[in-house]
């Protein structure tokens, strides 16, 4: 039986879904105003082996990860400028225009690092209609006040707020955590809808029964759930610095709305640490996967990296210790291209039983990833080894099906051969030109030091 640690109840506890046999789950997905750094990233992998493991257990899984293209403003709270709108004038394009290319960038990077696509991905401008009618719906149920700049949530009317973070409401000073704000009844309370200054015409405004403005951050991930998913979830995931106050929000704007429980397992993964500190834009340390590149490490490098922690235990980024995932991945696409696959072959139950039992314990993937190479080195059968490594691999997603022993077409040979001619003829453009075509036949040729070459399966 699947077991998950559950933020809110600091339990673990069995997963058993609301509907038999399918899983709802909601990821908060990022900000389209920048590149997605490979912290945000470690969040994606988190919700991605969370998908892949209800897959592997046999469940159907509805899973949606939103797009915040309005509403997050700068400070991350209910003052400050929307980081679309600021990123808009930054860069002297539309809002619209930043969130499109930013959120490609975002697609491309997904699929580098092998995340399987959820079965939806919502953008927070497309459901601006729902949002407002959750709102009217809090009002209708008296959670909700008028001051100068918007709507407000009352939070001293929800009883529970506080209980996700262990922090009430009536313990916090205003001005500690929050922003200081004198027409706030209660320092926790936050803005549902802002509406938009006077003689200001902002890129994204709409009009509201209160006025023209735009959703608070925090709505948007409430009514796609609603709207998608149901009035209860089994699963909501993020990062753990969601935890203290937008989580929360969700919570009591969602139950209040609806009367019932919002979701049945909160997770959180922990931050990822860059040099044993802090990841910071302004030294330089805030990395994407354009910078894992620059360094000659792949997306599925970083993936196997984020491998070597438990999702709620912080993880310490170095460039030595990506290498060091990369030579062990390396080594794992070795050994594996080294094996010839049977079609017949059986998987290795005793090794699958003890990855099972890792997985289900809350997901263990360094727990998993150990029970791997213990196969690996087992005296199974090769062919047992490569059954069992790609059913594994259904949870690891680091693409071993590309990489299990294979028999290279004798015209690829041919070929890598003729290249190899031209390029100690110096023809270079010939050379290339095979190598293109070779790629284009799904192979790749890697060049190694005494001008010999190895042919391999492309990537």
């Amino acid at each position: 039986m699947l077991k998950l640690y559950d933020s809110l109840t600091k339990q673990e506890k069995e997963f058993d879904p609301v509907s038999p046999g399918v899983a709802t789950v909601y990821c908060c997905g990022p900000t389209v105003y920048i590149d997605a750094h490979i912290g945000n990233h470690r969040t994606n992998y988190l919700a991605d082996l969370v998908h892949r493991v209800l897959k592997y257990d046999g469940y159907k899984v509805k899973y949606v990860m939103n797009i915040t293209d309005v509403g997050h403003l700068s400070t991350g709270s209910d003052d400050g400028e929307d980081k679309l709108e600021e990123s808009a004038t930054r860069e002297g394009k539309s809002a619209k225009e930043i969130a499109d290319f930013y959120l490609k960038g975002f697609f491309e990077d997904y699929e580098k690092l092998n995340l399987l696509k959820p079965t939806k991905f919502t953008r927070a401008t497309d459901y601006i209609k729902q949002q407002i009618n959750l709102v009217k719906s809090l009002e209708d149920k008296n959670y909700t006040y008028k001051t100068s700049d918007g709507i407000y949530f009352d939070t001293s009317k929800f009883a529970e707020y506080g209980q996700l973070s262990g922090v009430k409401a009536d313990k916090i000073k205003e001005g500690a955590r929050v922003e200081i704000n004198p027409e706030k009844k209660n320092p926790t309370d936050f803005a549902l809808w802002k509406l938009s200054p006077e003689n200001t015409r902002r890129w994204q405004e709409w009009p509201s029964p209160w006025g023209t403005g735009f959703p608070g951050w925090h709505l948007e991930c409430s009514a796609m759930v609603l709207e998608e998913l149901g009035d209860t979830i089994d699963i909501h995931i993020g990062g753990e610095d969601l935890r203290m106050i937008h989580h929360q929000n969700e919570i009591a704007q969602s139950e209040c709305s609806t009367g019932v429980k919002f979701v049945n397992f909160w997770m959180h993964g922990a931050f990822l640490q860059v040099d044993g500190g802090k990841m910071s834009k302004s030294e330089g340390t805030s990395y994407t996967l354009s910078d894992v590149k620059k360094k000659g490490f792949s997306a599925i490098d970083l993936r196997y990296f984020y491998m070597n922690a438990h999702y709620r235990s912080s993880l310490n980024f170095t460039w030595e210790a990506l290498k060091n995932s990369q030579s062990a991945l390396k080594k794992l696409y070795e050994i594996v291209e080294g094996y010839k696959e049977s079609p017949d072959a059986e998987v290795s139950q005793k090794h699958i039983s003890k990855f099972n039992e890792s997985l289900y314990s809350n997901l263990n993937v360094p727990t998993a990833l150990a029970v791997v190479w213990d196969m690996i080195k087992s005296d199974v059968k090769e062919s047992v080894k490569i059954a069992t490594i790609l059913k594994m691999d259904e949870v690891l997603g680091l693409n071993f099906a590309m990489h299990v022993g294979y028999e290279i077409p004798r015209k690829i040979i041919d070929m890598a051969k003729a290249r190899q001619a031209y390029k100690k003829s110096g023809i270079w453009d010939k050379a290339d030109m095979i190598r293109r075509e070779i790629r284009q036949l799904g192979f790749k040729v890697e060049d190694l030091p005494g001008g010999e070459f190895k042919v391999k399966r492309g990537e």
